[in-house]
């Protein structure tokens, strides 16, 4: 077993109790998930889910050993001996965020309240992270209704890179979701500003989520009331 592991890799399911170990989502907030989800957190889900970072850019080619499947409780792919144990922190990390993306897509609350946890502590074990990791886990802390430190994790980025779309987008979001929208118009329309510089960077972060791009940027617009 993978030192510092707390999850099983196969049912989600925390392995051993640690008094320092982030909870189980079981709270009454966990259990409304992902029927709590709206707006540009529930679309943006949906795209993962659709367009996995694994899969081949939707060409229509088979997914690499172990991606996620929908429709299959408890494994991560097809053949019963693939596990997280063989990827480093980070790509484990990766598969889980879509994991709960694609339970959220299947509205499989129960595998969401299972793979949510493991996925944030696999972040935590994959640190120190870049821009697109902390993309990842300030969406999954958003999932878990966890606003305050999706910002955190958000700001964390952007301390690394200023100007990163997805991380401006998720500081504005973190903001609406507790109710301050001013902030939140802040980073949106610093994002607006600076799209097309950071476009031009051609950057794999965004390449990654080319699907989503659009979709975040047409929030920010409305928000902004601009067209």
């Amino acid at each position: 077993m993978e030192k510092g592991l707390r999850f099983c890799t196969e049912c989600g399911g925390p392995l051993r109790l640690d008094p320092g170990a982030r909870e189980p989502a079981t709270s009454s907030a966990a259990t409304t998930l992902p029927w709590a989800l709206t707006g540009v957190l529930l679309v943006a889900l949906l795209v993962v889910a659709a367009f996995p970072i694994f899969s081949d850019g939707g060409a229509g080619g088979a997914p690499p050993p172990g991606a996620p499947q929908a429709g299959v409780p408890g494994q991560l792919g097809p053949a019963p001996n693939v596990d997280l144990s063989s990827m480093t922190p980070r790509e484990a990390a990766d598969r889980l965020f879509e994991r709960v993306a694609i339970a959220i897509s299947a509205q499989d609350s129960t595998e969401v309240m299972n793979f949510l946890p493991m996925a944030l502590d696999a972040y935590d074990l994959a640190r120190p992270l870049d821009p697109d990791g902390h993309f990842h886990l300030a969406l999954l802390q958003r999932v878990s209704l966890d606003f305050e430190r999706s910002l955190e994790t958000a700001l964390a980025g952007l301390e690394q890179d200023p100007d990163h779309l997805l991380l401006l987008s998720a500081a504005a979001e973190a903001h609406l979701e507790m109710d301050e929208e001013e902030p939140a118009r802040e980073y949106y329309a610093r994002m607006l500003e600076v799209w097309d510089e950071q476009m031009a960077r051609e950057l794999d972060d965004y390449d990654h989520h080319a699907n989503l791009m659009p979709i975040l940027r047409q929030d920010a617009e409305a928000l902004l009331g601009e067209r």
